[in-house]
């Protein structure tokens, strides 16, 4: 049997997809290209904006047209929020929502009867495999208690669960075995890490930071009020993780993150920033990476509330990069019936602001990490005859092609 796979949105539905494949493999089914004809298509989709959902229903059509006999599985995200929808589209054979697509491998591959398939523990671990073979991708967490206004993760993915740090381990030693060398701690929250278990995140880092074969690991997305300052001390000791941090801030206006019901304030966001700075940032070292998420155009976002947040990252926070996506209105979250939304144009045009601002930040965090000694992990994809690889501090870097250091960590000079 012939399946072929394909994901849209976050790392976490990478990591899944990833899981998947080695499941079928193991099971005796051959993977083949998206584009090539299949006896399965499996797609896991995306629900986090509009056109993500658009992407995935034209998925669906394109491999239906490519092999009409063929028999299409869909999960992920839009799977669980419009099971209805997609059921209803030419091809489609089954659709798992987000407590079901434990029973994918199982049930499809393995043809385990209902009652085994249904004692499968509802959390189910994963991980990327084959990232350029130096990265993996690694799913700790899963859900979201906080149900933010203009959120339907919770509602996609469920409420905040995770399975155990001696499985996550198990994975950690297993990615290990297979030479890869950075490890990205994935989660939709990932910092709640322990709902289900009892056990802390620090618990979870301290684990992973022993295994060994992995040189680097990273934090992918962590709330700024879930990265304490025991955690940000542990790091700072001298540990296996980066000064790279991926937090969402959302708005920097207190006024429109009191509204849509976030659990932190500018204030306390700065306070974190400043922590993380104070303990790992020193003369002559090279400077933190952050990452921060902002949604321009929540409903409610005036001129005046978007500059607070376009002030507040450029003259307070000034992160590394900023990542930025217009407010998207999804059925069933309460944003979606407040009446104060804002224009499709004025969203577009607070977009570019931030992204030109997010292109000075950048250009001054690559500047004041000029003549520092970083560490940097070599890949091993070739463009134009040359090789490209990050920092610890997520400085993407390149040199002439050397098959010799795929793979391998260099001390250079920035």
């Amino acid at each position: 049997m012939k399946i072929a796979f394909t994901t849209l949105g976050c790392k976490l539905n990478y990591a899944e997809t990833s899981t998947y494949e080695r499941g079928f493999v193991a099971a005796g089914w051959e993977v083949v290209p998206w584009t090539s004809e299949a006896d399965v298509y499996l797609i896991n989709t995306c629900a986090v904006t509009e056109t993500a959902e658009k992407k995935s229903r034209n998925l669906i059509r394109r491999a239906h047209k490519t092999a009409p006999d063929a028999r299409i599985v869909v999960t992920g995200c839009y799977a669980q929020l419009r099971k209805d929808q997609l059921t209803a589209l030419d091809g489609v054979w089954r659709v798992f929502g987000a407590d079901e697509k434990r029973w994918i491998v199982p049930s499809i591959a393995k043809g385990c009867p209902p009652d085994d398939v249904a004692s499968i523990p509802s959390t189910f671990g994963a991980y990327s495999s084959g990232e350029e073979r130096t990265r993996s991708f690694l799913k700790v967490q899963d859900g979201c208690d906080n149900f933010c206004a203009y959120c339907t993760v919770p509602y996609a993915r469920g409420r905040s669960r995770n399975i155990p740090v001696c499985e996550v381990v198990k994975m950690a030693r297993s990615i290990a075995a297979g030479g890869v060398k950075e490890v990205v701690l994935t989660g939709v929250n990932t910092g709640d890490f322990g709902r289900t278990s009892g056990e802390r995140f620090l618990d979870l880092l301290k684990a992973l930071n022993e295994v060994e074969g992995i040189e680097r690991y990273r934090i992918s997305s962590i709330e700024p009020n879930l990265i304490t300052p025991e955690i940000i001390d542990w790091i700072a000791s001298g540990t296996k993780f980066q000064r790279h941090f991926h937090i969402p801030l959302q708005s920097g206006s207190d006024t429109l993150l009191r509204r849509v019901g976030r659990r932190y304030d500018t204030a306390l966001f700065a306070s974190r920033i400043d922590y993380i700075r104070q303990a790992l940032e020193h003369p002559g070292e090279p400077k933190v990476f952050f990452g921060i998420d902002v949604i321009v155009g929540l409903p409610g976002e005036t001129e005046e509330l978007f500059m607070e947040t376009y002030n507040f990252l450029k003259e307070r926070i000034r992160p590394s990069f900023i990542h930025v996506f217009p407010y998207s209105r999804r059925p069933g979250t309460r944003a979606a019936e407040w009446k104060d939304q804002v224009q499709d144009s004025l969203k577009t045009e607070r977009v570019a602001r931030l992204e030109a601002l997010c292109e000075e930040l950048h250009a001054a965090f690559l500047s004041a990490n000029k003549g520092v000694r970083e560490t940097v992990l070599w890949e091993s994809s070739v463009k134009g005859g040359r090789m490209g690889g990050y920092t610890g501090n997520y400085i993407r870097l390149e040199k002439p092609w050397d098959p010799a250091l795929v793979n391998q960590l260099e001390t250079v000079t920035l």
